[in-house]
């Protein structure tokens, strides 16, 4: 039984040993400063400005306003990407960075005063929405205000 440990742990030990080595690609990369890339294309993101389209269909990018939070849903995969901050007012323009490309449900939550409802906007992010300051700017609906 110990004899077998052994074994177990010396052949363990020397393939960690041995995996520890670059090959000499690798060490021909390094030497010259470069790097190996894995040519796995990165998954691109985008940032969203947020803002408020009134009730007479204003865009609205200025003010204070009772939202809790803007949330973005992927259709897909329904992961949820929100800007929470605190739950109360907000002003606007608000702002996500890192938004991967794809279709969502964009919406916003009422404030703690609950004096505003809002609606919710479809739309497909991707290049073809950014604008001339690099943001793909969202405008959420107010269904209703007290």
């Amino acid at each position: 039984m110990k004899k077998s440990i052994f074994t177990v742990s010396a052949l363990i030990g020397l393939l960690t040993v041995t995996m520890s080595f670059s090959s000499p690609e690798l060490a021909e990369h390094k030497k010259n400063g470069s790097e190996i890339s894995d040519n796995t294309p990165k998954n691109q993101t985008f940032k969203i400005r947020y803002g408020l389209l009134s009730k007479s269909g204003t865009k609205i990018l200025s003010g204070n306003y009772d939202v809790g939070s803007f949330v973005a849903e992927n259709m897909a995969t329904g992961e949820v990407y929100d800007t929470y901050y605190s739950g109360g007012f907000q002003s606007v323009p608000q702002y996500y960075d890192g938004l991967p490309a794809g279709t969502y449900t964009f919406s916003a939550m009422q404030g703690q005063g609950g004096w505003v409802g809002y609606g919710t906007v479809v739309a497909t992010v991707s290049d073809a929405l950014v604008d001339s300051d690099g943001y793909i700017t969202v405008y959420i609906p107010i269904i209703w205000e007290e």
